[in-house]
């Protein structure tokens, strides 16, 4: 009775170990996937940002395009609102109707407006008079504007939904949200580091039979 009564001890501190072996190796994977989300996380926010901040910030200055938010509907479904217009100067004497320019409008305010051109008279002094119309408009705007200006911006291309995306950067909440957003992205990838780090093997005694 007393040998059974020890093998099932024996039994039993042998098979501890495989169980927690078991969790740990439960564990792992769990870690394992966590920490690559925080990571792919991390790396789309940082990426973005940096992408952003050469696009506007840098581009500009370096490469000489301008970059300007699409307001209202007017160019729809071509350019809609909350897009990122994205033009080039070009000497008026390039322009041809068709095109869509960026142009202070002549009247009320004189807003920038972004519409295409549906009449075009070119001089010899070298300045253009235009009338523009907005694509989902139903005339041709009610001004005829001259540019004296030796260039004028032309539309190259249209990054659709960027507008709104800085707009919503530029909103108090998830300026915070970044704010606080990003340490935390930074303490939970430690911790899980942390939490991978596989612990060091303590020696065991060696067991005394009496």
């Amino acid at each position: 009775m007393t040998a059974t009564l020890l093998r099932s001890a024996i039994t039993t501190d042998a098979a501890a170990p495989e169980s927690g072996a078991g969790s740990s190796r439960q564990r792992g994977p769990v870690a394992k996937v966590l920490r690559a989300v925080v990571n792919v996380i991390a790396t789309v926010v940082m990426v973005a940002a940096v992408a952003g901040f050469l696009f506007l910030a840098v581009g500009p200055r370096v490469l000489g395009y301008q970059t300007s938010t699409m307001l209202t509907g007017s160019m729809s479904p071509l350019i809609n609102p909350g897009d990122v217009v994205v033009t080039v100067p070009v000497p008026v004497s390039d322009l041809k109707i068709g095109d869509i320019i960026t142009y202070h409008i002549p009247v009320q305010d004189q807003r920038v407006e972004t519409h295409r051109i549906v009449k075009l008279d070119l001089n010899s002094q070298g300045t253009a008079t235009v009338q523009t119309k907005g694509d989902a408009n139903n005339g041709p705007d009610p001004w005829t504007a001259t540019l004296a200006t030796p260039t004028v911006d032309r539309e190259i291309f249209t990054i659709p939904h960027l507008g709104n995306a800085i707009r919503a950067l530029r909103d108090p909440i998830a300026l915070k949200v970044l704010m606080y957003g990003a340490p935390a992205a930074l303490v939970v990838m430690l911790l899980v580091s942390i939490w991978r780090k596989k612990p060091e093997n303590t020696p065991t005694e060696p067991n005394h039979s009496a």
